[in-house]
């Protein structure tokens, strides 16, 4: 078992791992947009996801992996309003990839952000 850490990425707020990587996979938990992520404006909600989504990236990255290794891909987002934006934006980010996924509605997310996302991938090591 590895534990991943990027410096790329806003370090956990918790007693958490930024990633695990065990068995063939890399697991990556729950990432927010983080601090310097504005949370206002017509644009908001996709530069959150944007600013998820790269997280997972350097968080992969970090492990050795990529956005092409992922296998799986669940995102909680404030309002099953904000579903097709999300999946435009997903589908921006991962072209013909098509991981397994979920899109969970939830009431609200930590720090008052609107999009939380983990992934698992593949292991290259």
């Amino acid at each position: 078992m590895q534990f991943i850490q990027s410096k790329d990425v806003p370090p956990p707020g918790g007693h958490y791992s930024q990633a695990v990587t065990a068995n063939g996979f890399t697991f990556v938990s729950g990432m927010l947009p983080g601090p310097g992520v504005a949370t206002d404006g017509p644009d908001n909600f996709e530069r959150q996801v944007r600013a998820v989504l790269a997280h997972c990236e350097n968080v992969l990255k970090a492990a050795g992996s990529d956005m092409g290794d992922v296998v799986q891909c669940i995102a909680y987002i404030v309002g099953i309003d904000y579903w097709p934006e999300f999946n435009r934006i997903y589908a921006d980010v991962f072209g013909d990839h098509k991981p397994a996924r979920a899109v969970v509605p939830v009431p609200e997310l930590h720090h008052g952000f609107l999009v939380e996302v983990q992934m698992v991938a593949v292991a290259r090591n």
